[in-house]
């Protein structure tokens, strides 16, 4: 078994997304991805193919931002085995750790300790049919087990809010973990989003990617 990942980029950055956000993180951004999300914004993750980089390189990296927040994205980082390894060793380490899943993938291997952001796909995405709704059991298990994960909803369309506030209420996720509602701005204007959070009355949380705030020029390494 290789110990080799595929790496998109490295980069150190405000947190943009989750409830974490505006903290200090550390990104890990690997290369490859099994959907194609019609408002994907990291192509070149998928695009490119890519640098070959070793556990203990990433690792070495790491060693500039001491103590620092990490998260590792993608892409899609699950598709490569080698990732298992690179989180264990992260949590042994002490940091806290993050990873950003598009929601297709199992996510039962994931240690309890790593904050899970599980993306579920809305009908605007083209990949809706692509989720693992078997991963909403296993948050449920994580929870009981102390661990700090949460799902976030990319919307593109008063349709996908509609269908997001279904399946919020139909699989009764609102007290499981924090929900993230994210427009696609150029899509769904946040302050129509922000009326119909309001009109349904959902205890979820709108969020906005504060990187794209900071830095709009930016397209990567953000």
């Amino acid at each position: 078994m290789t110990d080799t990942l595929l790496v998109s980029e490295l980069f150190y950055s405000i947190q943009g997304e989750s409830v974490r956000a505006g903290l200090p993180c550390a990104f890990i951004r690997l290369s490859g991805c099994n959907l194609r999300c019609s408002y994907c914004d990291s192509r070149y993750t998928w695009d490119e193919p890519g640098r070959e980089m070793n556990v203990n390189q990433i690792l070495a990296w790491l060693e500039n931002f001491p103590g620092v927040m990490v998260e590792i994205t993608g892409g899609e980082p699950l598709l490569q085995e080698t990732v298992y390894s690179l989180i264990e060793q992260l949590v042994t380490s002490g940091r806290e750790v993050l990873l950003e899943t598009n929601g297709s993938l199992n996510i039962e291997r994931v240690p309890t300790e790593v904050g899970i952001i599980l993306d579920l796909k809305c009908p605007g995405s083209g990949m809706e049919d692509h989720n693992e709704w078997l991963n909403l059991e296993i948050l449920k298990t994580r929870r009981e087990k102390g661990s700090r994960d949460e799902i976030k909803f990319v919307l593109s369309s008063v349709r996908d809010f509609t269908w997001a506030s279904r399946i919020v209420k139909k699989h009764r996720i609102t007290g499981l973990v924090p929900l993230l509602f994210s427009p696609v701005i150029d899509l769904l204007a946040p302050d129509r989003l922000a009326r119909l959070i309001l009109e349904e009355q959902l205890p979820v949380r709108l969020q906005l990617q504060l990187h794209t705030q900071i830095w709009p020029e930016i397209t990567r390494g953000a």
